[in-house]
Formats: structure tokens, C-alpha cells, sequence
């Protein structure tokens, strides 16, 4: 199967089938902006409509009719949204209605499915003319006269779109009689705005016909309704995409496309074959039926006590007939699920001497049934299930063939007036009770979508309800209150027929639930749950795991594919102890990337089987796949019977929070039993919680120093302290050790007073703030790492910290940066993130506390030492290319003096900070061994762990040299600016009060401007300064072969070193600037700012966020801005001078390629000169506590509030954070 292809066409035939509908609609009078009348000229038979040509759109007889239907579902739904999501949602459900059927007609076509065998899209022959078009009265339609007459004047004439969409919908209209749900009459609103065509090759069917494999239907050729499932999932990528990225909770329309995730098929054979198979061969053994099913698991071998229970559950197995098996997917998507059930079903039928014919209506009668919230993904699902049935029973298709999969409707819009006119000859009490049942039933089905099959439905007389609908007042006067009856009729017994699937207890369920948090749902949703289902609130998969619990008959069995996190994470615990009740047959543990689709660590999940029983000391089998990265491998991994484990469930409650951990061995249940954990002697503490980040969370590099203040060691000294920021932990990227200090918190005294304004705000942990401690990221990548902290930093949520009464923090940071604390913590939480309540339950044996110290010591400051490298950190010092090494020459082992040499230039610099890497490198590596050998041994884990640490794993840095020449070129900026010295170490003015006596070696530029051009215009331009101060640190006679060793580094364009450097501060210095400033999750913080004119690069200008003032943008415009459209001026006249002069074709050929770069340039300049103008006589001031985004904005607005962009990335610098 082609997936490529198929999700190509899935996403461009949705916009292009919405496209063309809008556009039928707009002939109408019916857009985005609103519902336009008709002209005055119409008449009842007759109406026309404005669209901007000469002639009116002009529409009659049926179509009025059509249209006004239309209008009306889209007032409908505005009253319960508003006019533009009304427009948008009846369009886009036109659109996959008509999307749907011809998917649908397409499979049946290539099956030769179709009652009159002749194709409606395509021809056998190959032709482009459909063969229905060629031979439309063979099909056995029925035609009215004048429909006849108009399919052959249209033949005729050649209209052959015209005609296909007529001959279309009659095909529709005719497949509603065996496919009714599918095919409902289209003479409405959808029929009306049908606009497609047979022979654009530009068009939807063209495209349908001649993009996807026939064979990829052929279910002969190994097409599968399966290919169903797969374009419904593609055509709801771009929705997915945009509910998740706008801002605001998913609305219940939106919850069908951002939960749509369609199960691989081993996955739906796994928990198929290992549920409904499991619960007919234990019964009913038979190891021929058992042989086909290729991912069917025995059950692992119990205890006599367990095996004589189980023989007792097998023989109530062995009372069922296969009539008797009620499977349902509550959550069916487009059914892929209960399409493999048919299969299985199909052969326990057959095994017991059913023909395939009898067996596939009993199966669509007494077994399967389906629920969904979404209408489309219904459609898809009853086709597909009709479709396996039609495999199997050629004549099962008609109106009459019962089908149990049903689309969940709300109650809203039903009449109860009208429910006088129901129950006909029913006696009063009889009438009563019924009201009252009925009247609960539209209760519950209030809000419905909003629910799905979570909902709770009471177990009604479900019969006695149907006759009282059936016995309905239908003949009496019409009046305006039987206005509709029938309709409400409809809906009535739909609603009973969905409720009575809802209340009713199955033998089977199987399902893949959606996957959405709780908190992401509106405030319906977020209520109901709450209040439903405490103990799975957070995620609607886990609410799934409780609510098909309670759809399952006592030993039943229960089959879900769901992410993993309800085996690890706290906020389960309590589910966690309710599935200890149910019996996990078997698990296969899937981890990252089992859906080929989603690439990543994000979506981590298990499959799993409980039995709906509760027999100590059961053994279940679990097949753990996490290593594998792909759906294939993990699928290969199972069918291997690799890395398979037995456990009892029981033994999950000796480990705290009772975790799913079944590959532990017994030993390690033995440390968990007979040892402390760390909750117990440490305070393991939740962080702070601002309530608005972006109002009091920012960079340390982007506001004014001077107002920071590190040295706070308890919260009580707050009282004292002037200052306004103050260091914060906040997570970050995986990191061992030390580091990830990039946060300042406003939190003085008006900070704290400001955030408890904030409904999220929190102050978890404030008893700790200040202390020394160990921190981590809440959120990883998958790997885990403590950090120790020093004194003086509040800390996050997503940085949680612990902190100790005793002097043991170094211990216990040695025991959690080692292969112990990864260990441990796989088996507490093996998701992306690492609570507070998983570093409480570590076990924790003290011994050998001096040699670990001294080891964790050793580590904290090799890693201390890597992050002052480099500039991001406050404790930075000085460039380590310009330096000598942090490693003393007389302290140095005689061993390691062999690494370096004496600078004189910056190759060898590079060679003497690359060898000092490599040491530090070794030697955390060497410690990180020697530290996992150690408690390797105090907890006896020989037989589980190994010492050796992997390169990988290491988290400080090796050179780089790339990397480092352009770190190097950026604190040469920062010297320029004056952010640097070359007579101080560390910052030399970040805010405050300018200081000249920092500056003698090399005297910073005086504007604060640096102009960046392509050409060599001015001597103090960024490249002539960057020149300039190599000189100044590497002396003038290596200039030359220093510029030489950059360019060579930096790989940029250019003929010449200095050339290749002046390239790379016009196109990628900035880039890297923002690199190097931003943080995950927070964004772009650049503190030089590039004043930018274009694509030309006709000028470009850096600045310093921190000397900025309000003359600046003055201050460019006139000196820098108007010089250089000067310099273009003067230099477009010598060139032209040349071209007229010149007698070398060459030199002509040149100068007029350089004129027409040069006239675009002072173009661009003059543009952008007017809007600097307006910026420039606005003299903006800034507020370095307001932060870069806020900054960045506030200098493009001028006084009237016009936003002009003359500054570089603007959109992403400005961009909220994540």
C-alpha cells in the first residue's frame, strides 16, 4: 500500500473539494463573511444572485428548496457557535460527505461490489469517460423521461461533466437502498453544492482514479478496506494541525481530528486474536483456529491454585455459542478494529459448521457493534464493516440488513412537546413510566458529543421504548406543534437504539480510545470528568480504561492500545489500584514509536488484555518492545518472542506507587522492600508557579544585571535585598551535574505581591527557596539527571528540586547521576516526565559516602568549569580561545602537559581548548564509572547494570571547531559593544552605569552602532572592528593566517578569508546570535539586534540592546542609514560613468551587473528610510526588565501605534512561548 500517495491525496482532495464547494455556495449569496440575499427581481420559481458579472447567478425549481435548507443548518449551528465556525464546520461536512462516497464507489467499483457491475468513475478499458457516462441506461437507474432526455442531449453535446454529476448523484441515490447510512438521499443542501468533474485532470475523481493503485482496493490483489481507515486519518491531518496550534480549548467538532490516530494493524491482530479469539478456544480449544492467528500469546503457565480457577472460568467460555459473543469498539474511528473482529468471528463461525454466507448476518446481527462521536469517521466505519461483510455474502446488501455501529447524537434539538403525540393506546401508568424513562434517556444524550461514549446510560426497558415511539398520533390535523413529528420520530429511535448499545455489558470490548488531556476539552468536558471519573481524570485514554471496565461482563476481557502513562505516573495511582482488581492477561509494552505516523518520544504506549477477573497470584506475559524505533521492528520483536517477561501483578505494590513494573527482577523488588527511600531523608518539593511566565520569568542575559542578586542563601533575607531578579531553576535540556542556570525571577516584594494576582500562581517549596539542592528537568528527552545547586536560586515546577538536613547532597547527587538513579527511575517512570513523587520512592543504601564525594565533587566542578565556557552563563570569564586553559600549567600531571602549547595564534589556541576538552571529557566519564561500579556493588545489581558509560551520555561538551570560531566571533561582538573586555573578565557592562576605565586594551564602539555591509564601504564597519581586535589579542603579524583559520572554520561563500567572513556577519551571524540566546520552550532572546532593510542587504546594522536609548534609532538613520544610501548614490554614478566610458566588454558587463544590485539596494534603502523615520521621531525608551519579546515589539511601534518592522526575525523573536 502506498501511503505516501495516499495521504497526498487525502490532504489535497480535502482543500480542493471545500474549495470548490465554497465556491458553489458563493454563487448563492452563502460566504464567509455572511448570508447574502437575493436580488429583487427574484420570484418564488426564480432567484438570482449577485456575483459581480454582468448576468445574475440564477437558480430554480429544486435548487431554491436545497438552499434554504442549507441557510437554515447554518443558522442552526451559528446559535450554537457563531457565523464563520458555522460556515466553516457545514462546509467542511459537505465536503467529507461527498468525500466519503466517492471513496466509497471507488472500492466498490474496483470489487465489482456495485448492483449493475459497470463503474462509475472509471472504465474497465482505461478510458477517461466513466463507463457508467459511455452506457448510463445499462445500469438499470431509474430515470423520469425528462432525465433520459438530459442525459442524452448532454451525451450529445458533449457536457460530459454535466452529465456524470447528474448520472453520480442518481448512483447515490440508488446505493441508498443498500447502503442507507452511507448514501442518504441527496436532494438537499449536499447534492446542491456538488462541483465536481470527470474530466479536469485538475480534479478530485482525476485525481482519485489515477494517483492511488487500483490494487491498493483489490482486496483479490491485497488492497484492504484498511485503505478506508487510512485516507480518513490523512484527510483530517491539516485540521489536526490547526486545532492543535490555535490557542483555546479543543471544541468538541475538533476533538474527532486531533484524537484520530489510526491503529497499526498488528496491533488491532494482537489485541483481536488475544481477546475475542482468547475467549472462544478457551472454551471451545481448537489448535487449527488457534494456528491462524499469528499474534495470539498462550497464557503463561500458573500455579495449580490459579489453574484450577482458570479451568473454572473456561467452562462458563465453553456455554457460549458464537451468536452469543457481543464485541464492541466504543471508539471505533473508521473500524478498523471490528473489520479484523469479522475475520475472527467469521472463523469461530465457520469452525463450528456455519456456511460463510449465515455466518456474516448473524456476525451483523448478534456480535459487532461500534460507537463513535464523530459523524464522518460513523460513514466510514458502517461502509467498512458492510464492505467485509459483502466479502463474504454477495446478496447482504440492502436497506433491511441490520448493522450495530452508530454515530453518538445529542438530544438538543429533539421537541419534547411532541412526545404527547407518542404511546398511542398506551394506558396512563404505562405512559408514565415511559415519559420518565425517555426523559432520562434525552437527559443523558444532552451535550452528547461533547461526551462520546463515556457517558453513563441507565439500562431502560429498551423495548417498551420503541413501541412507544412506534405508536405515534401521525393522522390527526397538522398543527404547528406536529410540525416535524416524524423527524423527532427518527431521532428518537436512533437515540434508543445508541442508548440501548451504551447501557448493554459485552464480552469483548476492544478499543484504541483517543488520546487527549483533560485539561486541553472545554469546560463541559473537564466538569463531567471530574466528577465521573476522579481517578483517570487527566487523560481522556485513561478515562477509556475505566469506562470499557465497566462495559465488560464479569470475565470478559478488556483490549486497548493507550499511552503508557498510566503504568508509571501518580496522578493514576488510584486507577493503577483498580486495575490491580482485573487481570492483565497480557501487555505488549510498545514505548516511542509505534504508530509509523508520529515520529518521536512524545507518544509513548501499551497494548494490553485484562480478563475481568481477579486471581491472586496470577501470572501475566509481557512482551516489552520499547528498544526498537520503529513499527515494523517492534512488530518483528514480538513475533520473535524476544525480551518476554512473567510477573504477578501483586508484586507491583512492593515498589512504591505501585508502577506496572514487570521486568524488575526479585532482587530489586528485595532493595525496594528492605531499604529507605528518599522521601524519606530528603524534602523532595514541588517549585513555584508564576501564573504569567512572561510577565516575571526572564533570560538572564536580557535584562539589566546590576538588579540581580545571587547571594541570597534563605527567603527571610529577601527583606534586605534591593534587588529585583533573582536566579531560577527552571529544568531544561538533559544535563548532568551542573548547569541549565539560564532563568531570573522577579520576586522582590512587588514581584511576589504582582503574581499572587495570577490564578495559576503557586508557592510550592518556598520554605526551600534559596537552598542548597539538587535540581532536574521535569520534562526530558528520555534520559535522566540531577543537578546540583548552589545557594542563592528559587526553582519551577519544571525545575523541582530536593534539598537535605544533613550533608549529603553530594552523595545522594552521585547516586542519581549515575546508572542507578536512570535505573530506578525506568522502573518508577519510564516517561518523558520525571515527578517529584518518582524521586521520593528511590531507594537509597548508604556506604563508601567519602570516595563518592569525592567523585561527585570532582564531577560538579568539571561540569561548572564546561558551562562557563561559554557566554550563556553568568560565571562566563573570558572566551576560552583567548585565554590560556582553566587548567593551571604547575598543577598540571606531567602526563597531560603533552597536550599543550603556547598561543600565538588561533589554531593553536583552538588545539590547546580542544585538548583541554578532551581531558575534562575522560575524566567526568572516568568518574561517572568509577561511581556506577561503586553502587553497582552497594545494591548487588551486578547481574542487572554495567558501569561503562556511553559517549553519548556524557553532558559536557567536546570542541567543536565550528562552533567555537563563531562563539569566539560572537564575543568578539561583545567587546565591540562593550559587553566585554579584554581588561576585565566577565561582564563588563550588561545595564546600569557606563564605565570607560573597564576599556583600555580595546575601546568598544562609541554610538553603539555597528554597520554590517556586503562591500567594503566603511574601515569601522563589523568586519574592520572584528580585524581590529584581533590585532589587539593576537597581534597584527598573525592577522592574516588568523583570518585565514576562521574562514576555513566558518565554510561560508567567498572567494577570499575575508571575503567568507564578511559573508558571514551579512547572512549568519544574526541566525546564530539567536541561536545561541534562545532556551527551549522560551524562544528567541537576541541582545544585538539587526536592524535589517531587506533581501538587497542594502543595510544592515547591529546594536546593543542594554546601551540602547531613546536617540538611537535617530542616531542610525542619520549617520549609518543616510551615509550609505550616500555611498550607493555615488557608487551607481562611477559604475555608470564606466559602462559609458569603457571600451572592455567585461568591465562594461561588470559594472552594469553591479549598478542593477546597487540601484535595488538604494531602493531598499529609501523604503526602509521611511519607516525608520517614523520610529527615529518617536524616541522610544525601553525597559530592560520588559524583556527582548516585549522590547522587540515596543521599538517597531511608533507613537500613532503603527507596528514598522525594521528589525531582523521579527515574527519568531516575538512569538509567544510554548
Amino acid at each position: 500500500m502506498n501511503k505516501s500517495a495516499i495521504r497526498n491525496f487525502a490532504i489535497w482532495a480535502r482543500n480542493k473539494l471545500i474549495a470548490d464547494i465554497q465556491y458553489r455556495a458563493g454563487l448563492m449569496g452563502i460566504t464567509a463573511d455572511g448570508i447574502h440575499p437575493a436580488l429583487p427581481q427574484s420570484t418564488k420559481e426564480t432567484e438570482f444572485y449577485d456575483i459581480g458579472t454582468a448576468e445574475p447567478y440564477v437558480i430554480m425549481g429544486e435548487a431554491i428548496k436545497q438552499r434554504r435548507s442549507l441557510v437554515d443548518v447554518i443558522n442552526q449551528k451559528t446559535n450554537e457557535t457563531n457565523y464563520q465556525t458555522a460556515y466553516k464546520y457545514i462546509m467542511e461536512s459537505v465536503a467529507y460527505t461527498w468525500f466519503n462516497r466517492l471513496i466509497a464507489i471507488r472500492f466498490m467499483e474496483i470489487n465489482d461490489y456495485l448492483p449493475y457491475h459497470i463503474r462509475v468513475l472509471s472504465s474497465e478499458s482505461g478510458k477517461m469517460e466513466p463507463d457508467l457516462v459511455t452506457t448510463p441506461f445499462d445500469a438499470d437507474l431509474t430515470f423520469t423521461d425528462k432525465e433520459k432526455q438530459d442525459v442524452v442531449r448532454l451525451k450529445n453535446e458533449n457536457h460530459l461533466d454535466e452529465c456524470f454529476r447528474l448520472l453520480f448523484i442518481k448512483q447515490c441515490n440508488a446505493l441508498n437502498e443498500i447502503l442507507p447510512t452511507l448514501f442518504e438521499k441527496t436532494a438537499d443542501y449536499t447534492e446542491l453544492l456538488l462541483n465536481i468533474s470527470v474530466i479536469d485532470k485538475e480534479g478530485v475523481v482525476y485525481h482519485l482514479i489515477h494517483d492511488i493503485s487500483e490494487d491498493d482496493f483489490n482486496i483479490e490483489k491485497g488492497g484492504q478496506v484498511e485503505i478506508i481507515g487510512w485516507l480518513y486519518q490523512y484527510y483530517n491531518t491539516e485540521p489536526k494541525n490547526e486545532a492543535f496550534a490555535k490557542n483555546g480549548k479543543i471544541t468538541k467538532e475538533e476533538i474527532p481530528a486531533v484524537t484520530q490516530l489510526f491503529t497499526p494493524d498488528w496491533i488491532v491482530r494482537y489485541m483481536v486474536e488475544n481477546s475475542l479469539g482468547r475467549l472462544w478456544v478457551e472454551g471451545h480449544p481448537n489448535d487449527l483456529l488457534k494456528s491462524k492467528w499469528k499474534y495470539y500469546l498462550d497464557e503463561a503457565e500458573q500455579e495449580l491454585e490459579v489453574q484450577e480457577k482458570l479451568d473454572e472460568i473456561h467452562k462458563e467460555y465453553a456455554k457460549l455459542n458464537p451468536e452469543d459473543i457481543h464485541f464492541i469498539d466504543p471508539c471505533m474511528g473508521s473500524g478498523h478494529i471490528l473489520v479484523y473482529a469479522f475475520d475472527v468471528l467469521m472463523q469461530i463461525y465457520e469452525s463450528v459448521g456455519y456456511s460463510q454466507r449465515d455466518a456474516a448476518r448473524s456476525i451483523l446481527e448478534n456480535n459487532l457493534y461500534g460507537l463513535d462521536i464523530d459523524d464522518r469517521a460513523y460513514q466510514m466505519a458502517y461502509f467498512a464493516v458492510m464492505m467485509k461483510a459483502r466479502q463474504y455474502n454477495r446478496r447482504i446488501l440492502s436497506a433491511e440488513t441490520v448493522c450495530h455501529v452508530y454515530s453518538i447524537q445529542e438530544s438538543n434539538h429533539i421537541n419534547r412537546n411532541q412526545l404527547a403525540y407518542f404511546g398511542v393506546g398506551f394506558s396512563d401508568m404505562e405512559r408514565n413510566d415511559v415519559l420518565n424513562q425517555i426523559g432520562g434517556l434525552l437527559d443523558t444524550f444532552k451535550d452528547a458529543k461533547e461526551y462520546g461514549s463515556i457517558l453513563h446510560v441507565e439500562d431502560y426497558d429498551w423495548e417498551l421504548l420503541r413501541r412507544f415511539v412506534d405508536n405515534v398520533d401521525a393522522d390527526g390535523q397538522m398543527t404547528f406543534d406536529t410540525v416535524g413529528l416524524e423527524q423527532t420520530k427518527e431521532k428518537l429511535r436512533m437515540l434508543i437504539d445508541i442508548g440501548e448499545v451504551m447501557a448493554r455489558k459485552y464480552e469483548v470490548v476492544v478499543t484504541n480510545p483517543p488520546y487527549m488531556g483533560i485539561s486541553n476539552g472545554n469546560a463541559k468536558l473537564n466538569e463531567f470528568v471530574k466528577k465521573n471519573y476522579p481517578d483517570s481524570k487527566s487523560d481522556l485514554f485513561a478515562v477509556f480504561i475505566e469506562r470499557c471496565g465497566e462495559m465488560v461482563k464479569k470475565n470478559g476481557y478488556q483490549a486497548m492500545i493507550t499511552q503508557h502513562a498510566w503504568m508509571f505516573l501518580s496522578s493514576y495511582e488510584k486507577l493503577r489500584a483498580k486495575l490491580q482488581m482485573v487481570d492483565t492477561v497480557n501487555m505488549a509494552h510498545l514505548g516511542a514509536r509505534a504508530f509509523e505516523e508520529i515520529g518521536g518520544e512524545v507518544v509513548q504506549t501499551a497494548s494490553f488484555v485484562m480478563r475481568k477477573s481477579h486471581l491472586e497470584w496470577y501470572k501475566g506475559t509481557y512482551c516489552r518492545l520499547i528498544e526498537p524505533t520503529t513499527q515494523i521492528g517492534k512488530e518483528e520483536m514480538f513475533l520473535a518472542g524476544e525480551n518476554r517477561y512473567t510477573a504477578v501483578q501483586n508484586n507491583f505494590t512492593k515498589i512504591p506507587g505501585s508502577p506496572v513494573a514487570y521486568w524488575v527482577s526479585n532482587k530489586v523488588l528485595q532493595i525496594y522492600l528492605n531499604n529507605q527511600i528518599l522521601g524519606e531523608i530528603a524534602d523532595v518539593r514541588h517549585g513555584l508557579s508564576t501564573g504569567k511566565n512572561e510577565i516575571f520569568v526572564r533570560l538572564w542575559t536580557e535584562i539589566n544585571w546590576k538588579k540581580v542578586n545571587k547571594s541570597i542563601r534563605k527567603r527571610e533575607q529577601l527583606s534586605e535585598c534591593s534587588a529585583k531578579w533573582y536566579p531560577y531553576n527552571k529544568g531544561g535540556e538533559y544535563r548532568k551535574w551542573y548547569g541549565n542556570a539560564n532563568y531570573v525571577l522577579w520576586y522582590n516584594i512587588v514581584g511576589q505581591s504582582k503574581m499572587a494576582g495570577f490564578s495559576g500562581h503557586r508557592h510550592d517549596g518556598k520554605e526551600r527557596y534559596f537552598q542548597e539542592g539538587i535540581t532536574w528537568s521535569f520534562i526530558s528527552s528520555g534520559k535522566f539527571g540531577v543537578r546540583y545547586t548552589p545557594t542563592g536560586f528559587v526553582f519551577d515546577v519544571a525545575g523541582s528540586s530536593m534539598f537535605f538536613d544533613t550533608e549529603i547532597v553530594k552523595y545522594v547527587t552521585g547516586l542519581l547521576c549515575s546508572k542507578l538513579g536512570s535505573f530506578f527511575m525506568s522502573i518508577q517512570n519510564p516517561t518523558l516526565n520525571f515527578q517529584v513523587g518518582n524521586l521520593k520512592n528511590v531507594p537509597v543504601v548508604f556506604d563508601k559516602k567519602i570516595e563518592i564525594e569525592r567523585l561527585s565533587n570532582s564531577c560538579i566542578g568539571l561540569s561548572k568549569t564546561d558551562w562557563d565556557s561559554f557566554e550563556n552563563s553568568w560565571d562566563f570569564l573570558q572566551h576560552p580561545l583567548i585565554r590560556y586553559s582553566s587548567f593551571s600549567m604547575e598543577k598540571m600531571r606531567e602526563d597531560d602537559k603533552k597536550y599543550f602549547k603556547d598561543m600565538n595564534c588561533i589554531e593553536d589556541a583552538f588545539t590547546n581548548w580542544q585538548n583541554e576538552c578532551f581531558l575534562r571529557f575522560n575524566q567526568i566519564k572516568a568518574n561517572e564509572e568509577e561511581l556506577n561500579r561503586i553502587f553497582i556493588d552497594i545494591y548487588g545489581l551486578q547481574d542487572e547494570l554495567t558501569p561503562e558509560v556511553e559517549d553519548k551520555d556524557i553532558t559536557v561538551c567536546k570542541a567543536d571547531l565550528q562552533r567555537d570560531i563563531k562563539s569566539l566571533i560572537s564575543y568578539a561582538v561583545g567587546c565591540m559593544f562593550g559587553r566585554y573586555s579584554l581588561d576585565v573578565e566577565g561582564l563588563a557592562y550588561a545595564g546600569g552605569d557606563w564605565d570607560d576605565n573597564k576599556y583600555s586594551t580595546f575601546i568598544p564602539d562609541k554610538d553603539n552602532i555597528i554597520p554590517i555591509t556586503d562591500e567594503e564601504y566603511f574601515e569601522d564597519d563589523i568586519f574592520g572592528l572584528f580585524c581590529s581586535w584581533l590585532k589587539k589579542v593576537y597581534g597584527k603579524d598573525t592577522l592574516e593566517q588568523n583570518l585565514d583559520f576562521i574562514a576555513s572554520a566558518l565554510s561560508n561563500k567567498g572567494s577570499t578569508s575575508r571575503e567568507i567572513i564578511r559573508n558571514y556577519f551579512v547572512n549568519d551571524f544574526f541566525k546564530d546570535h539567536c541561536t545561541t540566546y534562545s532556551v527551549i520552550g522560551s524562544g528567541k532572546r537576541p541582545i544585538y539586534w539587526l536592524f535589517d532593510s531587506g533581501k538587497q542587504n542594502g543595510f544592515k546594522a547591529l546594536i546593543y540592546l542594554h546601551r540602547y536609548n531613546a536617540d538611537t534609532i535617530g542616531n542610525l538613520r542619520v549617520d549609518y542609514l543616510h551615509r550609505m544610501q550616500r555611498i550607493y548614490e555615488s557608487e551607481i554614478k562611477r559604475m555608470q560613468d564606466m559602462i559609458d566610458h569603457s571600451t572592455n566588454s567585461r568591465e562594461v558587463g561588470t559594472a552594469t551587473k553591479r549598478r542593477e544590485k546597487l540601484q535595488k539596494q538604494l531602493k531598499e534603502c529609501r523604503d526602509y528610510d521611511e519607516k525608520i523615520g517614523h520610529l527615529a521621531l518617536s524616541r522610544i525608551e525601553l525597559d530592560l526588565d520588559d524583556g527582548v519579546k516585549a522590547n522587540y515589539r515596543k521599538v517597531q511601534t511608533a507613537r500613532d501605534g503603527r507596528f514598522y518592522e525594521v528589525l531582523a526575525d521579527s515574527k519568531s523573536i516575538m512569538a509567544k512561548e510554548k
